[in-house]
């Protein structure tokens, strides 16, 4: 879709792009180091036959002076030409609507910086954040993996999150919103009579709807003392008792055990 050439709102004509993608940041450092040869790694410029191995060829042969790239940056990459990483943005990372958010983003900058310095010179780390004081960016910053391991599994404790409980998540779409209201509510419902254990739903999701289906999550959360196997075989007896009411029949579900 071409992008507007008017505001919808006031109709005025001047408009700039803004954001954090990896070809807006390209064209920021060519008007900042207008004399450095400036290389972007990211689905686009990866799509053609070896496009991958000739840009990592291209920078550890100094070709290129500046690398931009997603997270496929971030593993198993030996530069030891490298000094400085910059981390844009890392707050999109740590409020990701998940319970693994903050592992993953300590992980994941931890990576990212252990591409800097690799050889005899020493390396420095920038990572962009609006929030100095958070913990992961604190831990990340004083390389607190303990820290953050002790931390995270107290929070998945008090919050019944793994290793304590398994994680049973169904998602249930259909075109119809008022079908998939009722067939789950309907689950739900049945879900929560013949299950003891905690039940959580149905939940419409940060995006609601894709590909014309609408999306209702159901969560199930199993303690380690409770029997894995005949939870399993409870939650199987519903969804096929769900699929022979034919009101509900055209409606998909998919089941997602703890969702790694």
């Amino acid at each position: 879709m071409a992008n507007p050439t008017t505001c919808h709102a006031c109709s005025s004509p001047h408009l700039t792009t803004k954001g954090f993608g990896t070809e807006q940041i390209q064209q920021e450092l060519g008007t900042l180091f207008p004399n450095a040869k400036i290389g972007r790694m990211d689905q686009d410029t990866t799509r053609g036959k070896f496009g991958f191995e000739k840009i990592i060829d291209s920078f550890k042969n100094r070709e290129i002076d500046i690398l931009v790239g997603t997270q496929m940056l971030a593993k198993g990459l030996d530069f030891d030409n490298v000094s400085l990483v910059g981390i844009m943005n890392a707050d999109t990372m740590l409020y990701h609507p998940d319970f693994r958010a903050f592992e993953r983003s300590y992980q994941m900058m931890t990576q990212v910086s252990g591409r800097s310095g690799r050889s005899e010179k020493k390396g420095k780390v920038i990572i962009q954040t609006y929030n100095v004081f958070h913990n992961t960016i604190q831990q990340v910053t004083n390389n607190d993996y303990l820290g953050m391991y002790k931390e995270q599994l107290y929070e998945r404790k008090i919050y019944n999150y793994p290793p304590y409980y398994r994680l049973i998540k169904l998602t249930l779409k259909h075109r119809n919103l008022d079908t998939l209201k009722a067939g789950s509510m309907w689950m739900y419902q049945v879900f929560t009579q013949n299950l003891k254990i905690p039940v959580l739903g149905p939940e419409e999701p940060p995006i609601g709807r894709i590909r014309n289906e609408y999306i209702r999550t159901i969560m199930i959360k199993i303690p380690q003392n409770h029997s894995l196997q005949g939870t399993k075989k409870t939650i199987q007896k519903i969804l096929d008792s769900f699929d022979t009411v034919s009101q509900f029949r055209t409606v998909k579900v998919v089941v997602n055990v703890d969702f790694y």
